[in-house]
């Protein structure tokens, strides 16, 4: 896709944004440095939001807005971090400075510049939740520092990460998942805009593969628009029904299901790996399930769920948490295989090709 993203050329102002309670609260930040938590979940709005604000807030968007994602830092080598081009005046001839030192750099003297328009820039820390506490401790007292020329806006999905000095600086402004009927509207002026043809199945269509994601949304209206020219049922269908990575979760499952928790395992790895994060996955397995399992057996893979998913917000290590769900869905189904009303075959709630349920199987 070589035009621009439509998420780009169509992101939103303030006044664009659907939930009320979030434009006045970033109303509020427009004039002042006023440091913000914005939280939500994947997809939400988040980063749209800090945008947002910040091309109201300064006349020169471009020089006095500095996006920094915590990926930027830690997944990256320090040769990486040192070469890129918006750190690399902040570290030039410092290529003996340890990574953590490096880090705490760029963050200092991104707060000190001055900024080019007005009175204040602002700093924007995308999936904050991934920052260390010691390296939060620092960006702590930069925020305190240069509190009067540069406002933070800190974009996570879980603000119960942040150490409690940080929170207690920042204003909360919640971002909620969008409704379906929220995506459907979004997507209608910007095919509208577009000039491209569609019908309401295809918008429906969409906005339920979307699940509450308004990016997904919106990239696979494009995308569907550019393969087919036009955003109908069947378009859609064709184009974003072999997107993700459904058969290899359903194959997960079963395999766990069937004893075979290594090839589950490395199933979930992979995904992983691929740029899923814990939560996502978590949400793409139980959508999956829901077409391949019923009744008490799909209750129980929600209950597992339930628990994996404390432990995904209050973890560190995704593979862990992710890696006990299917071992516990594997221990159930062992005892299931156990019971004299079970003789082999399919667990119960799925029909004897162990692909979907029958009408029959529910438990």
């Amino acid at each position: 896709m070589d035009e621009p993203l439509w998420t780009e050329r169509y992101a939103p102002a303030i006044a664009d944004l659907p939930q009320e309670e979030t434009r006045e609260r970033l109303r509020r930040a427009v004039d002042e440095p006023m440091n913000l938590v914005v939280q939500g979940p994947p997809g939400a709005g988040k980063t749209a939001a800090a945008r947002a604000l910040a091309r109201e807030a300064h006349e020169d968007y471009d020089n006095d807005l500095v996006e920094i994602n915590v990926a930027d830092f830690f997944d990256r080598t320090k040769k990486e971090i040192r070469e890129d081009p918006r750190f690399a005046q902040f570290l030039e001839g410092r290529s003996r400075m340890a990574k953590r030192d490096m880090i705490n750099r760029v963050l200092k003297e991104s707060a000190s510049y001055a900024p080019v328009s007005g009175e204040f820039k602002t700093i924007l820390l995308d999936n904050a939740e991934a920052i260390r506490e010691d390296f939060q401790q620092a960006l702590r007292r930069v925020m305190e520092q240069h509190h009067r020329t540069t406002q933070f806006v800190i974009a996570t999905r879980q603000p119960s990460k942040l150490i409690a000095p940080i929170r207690s600086r920042c204003f909360p402004v919640p971002v909620r998942a969008p409704t379906h009927d929220e995506i459907e509207v979004v997507l209608a002026g910007i095919l509208d805009a577009e000039a491209v043809e569609y019908d309401a199945d295809g918008l429906e269509f969409i906005a339920g593969y979307a699940d509450g994601d308004l990016r997904t949304a919106v990239l696979g209206a494009q995308t569907t628009a550019a393969q087919h020219d036009e955003v109908t049922m069947g378009a859609a269908y064709e184009v974003l029904d072999d997107v993700g990575h459904d058969d290899e979760l359903s194959a997960a499952l079963r395999a766990a299901s069937e004893g075979d928790f290594s090839t589950a395992r490395s199933t979930v790895d992979d995904l992983l790996d691929e740029g899923y994060d814990g939560e996502e996955l978590l949400q793409e397995l139980l959508r999956v399930a829901r077409s391949d399992y019923s009744g008490e057996t799909l209750a129980r893979l929600h209950r597992l769920a339930g628990e994996a998913d404390l432990d995904l917000t209050e973890g560190s290590d995704d593979k862990i948490h992710l890696t006990h769900l299917l071992s516990a869905w594997a221990a159930g189904h062992e005892q299931l295989r156990g019971r004299p009303e079970w003789s082999g075959g399919s667990p119960p709630g799925r029909c004897a090709t162990g692909s979907r349920r029958c009408s029959q199987g529910a438990l």
